[in-house]
């Protein structure tokens, strides 16, 4: 990397070099015109070795093998069949996310988002998780976060929408720092509530902190950096450019895994495989059939966080069995073959699939994954990409739907009487909670009509006007309201936190969108944006069915969109009970837990037994719900040879 960016930083001096010694460009082999000459227009090829690895990665070579479980099934759970597939090489974390890197992440958040605290809400972590009804676990919900005794312990509590966002977080961090590290950029800390992403720095819209010294020469002479006259370089006025991705600079974006790409990491089977064949299959991500270590100094030693049995978390006191009793630091344990911590227990991870009990018959043989919805960046008149985002851009529909729903569950608590708040009328208290939510419903709709003429940062921009100025003037209205005098508020964090769960984009980052129809209508490959329930249809998930798939299509795609006077919701109608109008009458309809926003986990979990240890084995949760024994890693893609610049040498 370092190589690359000297060479680059080095161009006037190097094409001096050549005026004055003679010395020649590198020839294109299919024109004859010479590489790096602003004479020939200034086409540069820069030196490039191979990626460089981002920090915290490990390279898995990828290669093919049997995904799912390939032994007997004691569930007979039927939604890992196993089929084999072909994974290219990607990066891995060596080990889960820690509760320090997620504070560090809070911390950023925090601090640059100063005008937007919604947003430092929403990267919260769930401590109440770890809450159940017949347990004592508060020492977890105070403590286990923030206290440096659990600082390098996997982060749990966090949704699928939270890992994703922290992965946008880590990408732009790592490729600022590696811009500043080369001396493109200067340090910049204070980036209030407009930080570097490295989509807008790429679309030129990032001006903060480039460093003058350190620009990249532009050789194109049409820019001013080359006086054909003289044929030498304007040195004082030399065009400059910001780095682009034919530079080899900047670093693909981090990501969740694909479930295929976590399986095929957590087997490590390059320590079993001898000219192309693999001499021993894996139940876990070590060899035997068993969970204990056979090594003669640590025998008997767990090889995994699990429970062992009924009531059995850690062991018996004195020698405890995989020494933990919730979850380990992340580099308790032995690493499989690929260097990898804890793809066994210790915490489950979530992956970046949209989960369907039979997509392993439907699913690519080459990097198969479910859960595309293609977007593209949004253009201007002129052609080029649109200013980024100024403000947090929304999920309308989102928190209309929560905004109901809470609305339904207040209403049941206050006809059942179960709402107390000391001092106050009750009646009077509720007229006042009623009237902030039909203000926040009114907001609400005018960002819906705002969203059905596709003004998205109109509507965005109500939303924000709840968050900036209904929960203020109701929280002053109630502290000025004698009649609600010794109330303390409630209804407002409650609402403030529901509704930043939303939260789909964030300053700074540039506007995307959905491909349309009209833009695909000669591809042969795909037509829709969002193609997560290709050849899925859905109902074939439902515990209920009506009909056969094949003679009622029509059927059952309206039942999936969910009946405009049904009561069915668009977005949940395989997750919840609900009705369905059909032929005039109403009837119960029955769905299964599997909606589009049912996400894969994967891996088993300090309170999974040992059938989840194998790394076939798959679960799902809803993509914004989280659990105390679910966390991430992230992962890369790996751009060029699978296996390194030495392959074919």
């Amino acid at each position: 990397m370092r190589n690359n960016l000297t060479y680059l930083f080095c161009f006037i001096f190097l094409t001096s070099l050549t005026y004055s010694c003679g010395k020649k460009y590198e020839t294109s082999s299919i024109t004859g015109w010479d590489y790096n000459n602003p004479k020939n227009g200034g086409f540069q090829k820069v030196p490039f070795s191979e990626q460089e690895t981002g920090p915290g990665l490990i390279l898995i070579e990828g290669g093919t093998f049997t995904m799912g479980r390939v032994e007997q099934d004691v569930t007979y759970e039927n939604n890992n069949v196993p089929r084999r597939v072909s994974i290219s090489s990607f990066y891995m974390d060596e080990t889960e996310i820690s509760n320090f890197h997620w504070c560090e992440y809070m911390y950023w958040v925090r601090r640059t988002f100063t005008n937007f605290p919604m947003i430092h809400k929403r990267s919260l972590p769930d401590t109440l998780s770890w809450r159940e009804k017949l347990g004592f676990n508060e020492k977890y919900v105070e403590y286990y976060l923030r206290h440096p005794a659990y600082r390098d312990y996997p982060v749990v509590g966090v949704s699928w929408q939270q890992a994703s966002e922290f992965c946008k977080w880590r990408t732009d961090r790592v490729n600022e720092f590696i811009l500043i590290r080369e001396g493109i950029m200067l340090s910049n800390p204070n980036q209030q509530n407009e930080p570097f992403t490295t989509d807008a720095y790429m679309a030129g819209q990032y001006e903060q902190g480039l460093n003058p010294q350190g620009q990249i020469a532009n050789l194109d002479p049409a820019l001013g950096g080359y006086d054909p006259t003289t044929g030498k370089l304007k040195v004082k006025d030399l065009a400059t450019r910001n780095v682009k991705m034919t530079d080899g600079i900047i670093l693909p974006r981090y990501r969740l895994p694909t479930e295929a790409e976590w399986e095929f990491a957590a087997y490590g089977l390059i320590g079993n495989t001898v000219d192309e064949r693999i001499i021993e299959k894996r139940v876990y991500p070590w060899d035997g059939h068993w969970v204990r270590n056979p090594q003669e100094n640590f025998q008997g030693d767990m090889l995994a966080n699990f429970v062992r049995g009924r009531g059995d978390y850690m062991g018996v006191s004195g020698h405890l069995n995989d020494n933990a009793d919730i979850t380990a630091p992340v580099f308790s344990y032995w690493p499989n073959d690929y260097g990898l911590y804890n793809m066994a227990g210790n915490v489950s991870e979530w992956v970046l699939d949209v989960y369907r009990p039979m997509t392993s018959q439907d699913a690519d043989e080459f990097r198969p994954f479910r859960g595309n919805v293609f977007k593209t960046k949004v253009l201007n008149a002129s052609g080029s990409v649109d200013e980024k985002y100024n403000i947090t851009i929304y999920d309308i529909d989102g928190i209309e739907q929560y905004i109901a729903e809470f609305k339904a569950e207040r209403e049941d608590k206050v006809a059942q009487g179960n709402r107390t708040y000391g001092y106050v009328k009750k009646n009077r208290l509720d007229s006042v909670e009623n009237e902030l939510i039909a203000v926040i419903s009114s907001k609400i709709n005018e960002a819906q009509v705002l969203m059905k003429n596709r003004q998205t940062l109109e509507a965005s921009g109500k939303i924000q006007e709840i968050f900036d100025q209904i929960f203020q003037d109701f929280d002053l209205q109630v502290q000025q309201d004698p009649g609600l005098a010794g109330y303390n508020i409630q209804i407002s964090p409650m609402l403030r936190s529901g509704m930043a769960d939303f939260i789909l984009n964030t300053p700074g980052n540039v506007q995307m969108r959905n491909v349309t129809a009209e833009e695909n209508m000669k591809r042969n490959n795909y037509r829709i944006a969002d193609n997560i329930d290709y050849l899925d249809g859905d109902l074939k998930s439902s515990i209920y069915h009506p009909g056969d798939p094949d003679n009622n299509q029509g059927e059952i795609d309206e039942f999936n969109k969910g009946m405009e006077n049904g009561g069915l919701n668009e977005d949940w109608s395989m997750y919840q009970r609900g009705v369905q109008k059909k032929n005039g009458t109403i009837a119960g309809a029955m769905t299964s837990l599997i909606s589009d926003k049912s996400r894969v986990y994967k891996g088993a979990s300090w309170k999974d037994r040992a059938y989840y240890l194998n790394p076939g084995t798959r679960r799902y949760l809803e993509e914004d719900r989280s659990t105390s024994a679910i966390g991430f890693r992230c992962a890369m893609d790996r751009i060029g040879s699978p296996s390194g610049i030495d392959a074919w040498k």
